[in-house]
């Protein structure tokens, strides 16, 4: 399956790019699924009337369904304790969504695409960047929680627990807790695949402009660091070449200077024309030349490579993605098993490789648009040669 990821920043036509881009991938006989959370229902407006021609399939997002079903089984669930505590019930027509419910509902909608194996391309109609990256980031920042709050090797205990519950005359909530958490853990897993799929890569929308590129640097840096690969920088609405009005001619002339050095920064960047309205129906959206997906490139892996040391020894180097950052903006942490990593407005942990852990962090330096971590053998943990 592959699935496309459309962000890009506030008002910049990530809706339409997406309503086009499924469009096109339906009308070259792909299945296609396109995705929105957005609660206006602005794709089913630009998609048009879904009868008047051979179209994707569009889902809308109902998260207040969900998570009114969630809290609920939830509470249920704890009744023994929320009867000791004396805790008064909650009654499903008071439930109304927290923050957060729509971007769970979204991840959902994306594991239950690819667990169905119904679609060829699933095409995601995703917030703005900041936001689309923080949801995107989420299954891995949960799972690490849940793996630091309920390590699974705890769960050794389970055999002291009755005894434990007659001792204390109350029932203990740790076996269905634990359970939850690798239920929990097993969907955030699904959800994690299907972003960190080879076949999964992210469109980045924006007008070229000086606040387009902006937002587009900053946009590439925070999904490099997430591990995410960005296939095509989708320039929209851009204006004709030549025009007697001058006011349009300055704007023109300032969208090509931007689309110029996308052109030399960025591998492939798409144009797509202003039609001089809102897209509206499947005539406006073909008009904007979009063309269905191609195959996916490839992953954007972080090799660790050998490397000889100063006094002769080896040491390894873990080579980091990081395009557009300057060395201003960026910070590195070791913490334990784990790389603490900081690229301008964003910040990831990651989890060093196994042969990293045995190794001490000798330097890092940015170079060609990568983060280069080097790594000592640490003597005390590392195998001694006889």
């Amino acid at each position: 399956m592959r699935t496309l990821l459309i962000t890009g920043p506030g008002g910049s036509g990530r809706t339409t790019v997406a309503a086009a881009t499924a469009l096109a991938a339906a009308r070259a006989g792909h299945r296609t699924l396109v995705i929105s959370a957005d609660r206006a229902d602005t794709l089913g407006a630009v998609l048009g009337a879904p009868d008047a021609h051979p179209g994707p399939t569009a889902l809308r997002l109902a998260p207040d369904d969900r998570f009114r079903d969630d809290l609920l089984a939830l509470q249920e669930r704890a009744a023994s304790a929320l009867d000791l505590l004396g805790a008064e019930r909650l009654d499903g027509e008071e439930l109304t969504p927290l923050p957060g419910a729509e971007e769970l509902a979204l991840l959902r909608a994306l594991r239950d695409a690819a667990r169905d194996d119904a679609y060829d391309t699933v095409v995601v109609d995703l917030p703005a960047t900041p936001r689309a990256l923080a949801v995107l980031a989420l299954p891995e920042q949960l799972r690490r929680y849940l793996r630091r709050l309920l390590p699974p090797e705890r769960q050794a205990a389970r055999a002291l627990r009755p005894m434990l519950g007659r001792l204390a005359g109350v029932p203990m909530p740790a076996a269905w807790l634990y359970e939850t958490a690798a239920h929990r853990e097993d969907e955030l897993a699904a959800v994690q695949r299907v972003i960190e799929d080879p076949a999964t890569t992210v469109r980045l929308v924006a007008e070229p402009g000086p606040a387009g590129a902006d937002a587009v640097r900053t946009a590439a840096t925070g999904l490099a660091l997430q591990g995410l690969r960005t296939d095509l920088v989708v320039a929209n609405r851009i204006l004709p070449d030549a025009s007697p009005d001058t006011w349009l001619a300055g704007l023109s002339a300032q969208q090509h200077k931007t689309l110029d050095e996308w052109e030399s920064t960025y591998d492939h960047v798409g144009r797509v024309p202003h039609l001089g309205h809102d897209p509206r129906g499947a005539d406006d959206l073909a008009a904007l030349g979009l063309t269905a997906p191609a195959a996916a490139p490839a992953p954007a892996a972080w090799p660790v490579t050998e490397a000889p040391a100063d006094d002769g020894s080896h040491a390894y180097v873990w080579h980091i993605p990081l395009p557009c950052v300057t060395r201003e903006e960026l910070g590195l942490i070791r913490r334990g098993d784990e790389l603490v990593v900081t690229a301008g407005p964003y910040r990831r942990i990651v989890t060093l490789p196994s042969a990293l852990r045995r190794c001490t962090v000798a330097g890092a330096g940015l170079r060609e648009g990568e983060l280069r971590v080097r790594f000592a053998p640490d003597p005390d943990l590392w195998p001694r040669e006889r």
